[in-house]
């Protein structure tokens, strides 16, 4: 069979693939796009979208147990696990499709099956109809990642669950240990225990939320406590006693183990690449740690192969997939993109309360010899959080002392992954405090708090 010729082909259909597709498309190219299992990828079908909508439920059930604080009457408030996850499941479905659409309506050739680099600019694609061969001078590396299994803690579906069998669950968790407190695993942990899990999670680092403003973890972690959440940091699950119906955890703290008996585990201890089967070493692909090395480009160290998203490492968010896919896509097409920088992409954790986050903490700020000025302002002090119930929370701004620029911003509290947007414009915009205070905030928003915390690292809040 006679191997089909593109100007660029793309190997994996997430949130980065699918993106670069439509962009290359955009600009004139002629595109194909490898997927081996669901349009969407891990984002689309097992992580970002049928997670919020579990979380989306656990939010409404949370609210309708608090139903008199607002002056209703809600009684016998109950759930059901299998029509939650079959909404969530319906989501993902709905969204997934959607892809499919994408790629017929900018023309994009699609195959399903397993793509392997055979040599620089040739791919083969393993397809239920046999074998495709495929050439192109720019090939995208877009496959992802999965969960990290560390020995001893390997997920088998029944006891001691991935992502995935947590996405489904066969039962409601009585006692659920949570191992890891990244995104993923705190946003599990705050869904079955919203439900009445008895949860506690486990993290190897001196805090929950390792990668967040230490500030806003502390905060956060003492609204889950207060929600019942039993929080162990600085400690490693070192052995997992499997047995009929439950789990007994041995927990190293402080050099002494403990043992506590759970009927549920979830492994959420980080992810790894998808680097196998690809063909990338044959071809010469330089690979570290399960991750494909590449430039601020996403180039590769071999001349026309690039690789965007999860596989090429940190931030393992969509977002910057899909940023990085359309400016490789822009490369390609002979444009001169700007690189995306890791520091301007904002965070999100849709846990209650939920977290986000943009540019440096105050440590990483301090660290890199910044003089700065630090702003703060609790959701308690805002109108809007009052009425809505939700007067838990902090806004925290960070700026150059010598220049005024936006360093970071932090937030914990209701609908923050939503406000986080103004300041990541603020920081894509180099702008400085003086724009941010001259800015006229509605009233009454949750929005005003970021201008408050603004105006408090300037000695300025009105409300505090």
């Amino acid at each position: 069979m006679a191997a089909k010729s593109f100007d660029m082909i793309v190997i994996g259909a997430g949130p980065g693939g699918y993106v670069a597709a439509i962009r290359g498309a955009q600009l004139g190219l002629k595109v194909a796009i490898v997927e081996r299992e669901h349009l969407g990828g891990i984002c689309l079908n097992w992580g970002c979208i049928p997670t919020k909508a579990l979380l989306r439920s656990a939010e409404v059930f949370y609210l309708m147990k608090r139903a008199e604080e607002f002056g209703l009457n809600a009684q016998k408030i109950s759930f059901d696990l299998d029509a939650i996850v079959k909404r969530s499941r319906g989501v993902a479905k709905q969204l997934s499709s959607g892809i499919g659409h994408l790629m017929k309506k900018n023309k994009i050739t699609l195959l399903m099956g397993e793509a392997t680099l055979l040599a620089k600019g040739k791919v083969t694609v393993k397809t239920d109809k046999g074998i495709e061969e495929l050439n192109s001078k720019d090939i995208v590396i877009a496959t992802g990642a999965r969960a990290r299994e560390l020995p001893g803690l390997e997920a088998d579906g029944n006891l001691v669950w991935t992502y995935k069998h947590a996405l489904q669950p066969s039962r409601m968790p009585k006692k659920l240990l949570v191992v890891g407190s990244g995104a993923i695993g705190i946003e599990f942990a705050s869904f079955f225990n919203t439900l009445g899990s008895d949860t506690t999670v486990v993290e190897v680092m001196d805090r929950i939320l390792p990668v967040e403003d230490a500030e806003i973890s502390s905060f956060a972690k003492k609204q889950f406590s207060k929600q019942g959440m039993s929080i162990i940091e600085q400690a490693m699950v070192k052995q997992l006693d499997r047995g009929e119906g439950k789990v007994i955890a041995h927990i190293e703290k402080n050099g002494a183990t403990e043992k506590h008996t759970f009927d549920t585990v979830i492994s959420a201890v980080g992810i790894v690449g998808n680097v196998e089967g690809l063909g990338l070493e044959k071809v010469g692909v330089k690979i570290d740690r399960s991750h494909v090395v590449t430039d601020a480009y996403c180039r590769t160290n071999i001349d026309g192969v690039y690789a965007i998203g999860d596989i090429a490492g940190a931030p393992w968010l969509a977002h910057k997939a899909s940023h990085e896919g359309v400016m490789v896509a822009e490369l390609i097409a002979g444009q001169k993109p700007h690189p995306v920088k890791p520091e301007s992409i904002a965070g999100c954790t849709y846990c209650h309360p939920q977290v986000a986050s943009v540019g440096y903490t105050e440590a990483k700020a301090n660290e890199l010899g910044y003089d700065i000025r630090v702003g703060r302002f609790s959701f308690i002090g805002n109108g809007k959080a009052i009425a809505l119930g939700e007067g838990e929370g902090l806004v925290k701004t960070i700026f150059d002392a010598k220049t005024g620029e936006l360093l970071g911003a932090h937030m914990v509290g209701a609908e923050v992954t939503e406000m986080i947007q103004g300041y990541v414009v603020g920081r894509t915009l180099e702008t400085t405090e003086l724009e941010l205070i001259q800015t006229v905030f509605p009233h009454p928003t949750l929005s005003e708090m970021m201008h408050e915390s603004v105006l408090d690292a300037y000695d300025r809040a009105i409300h505090m």
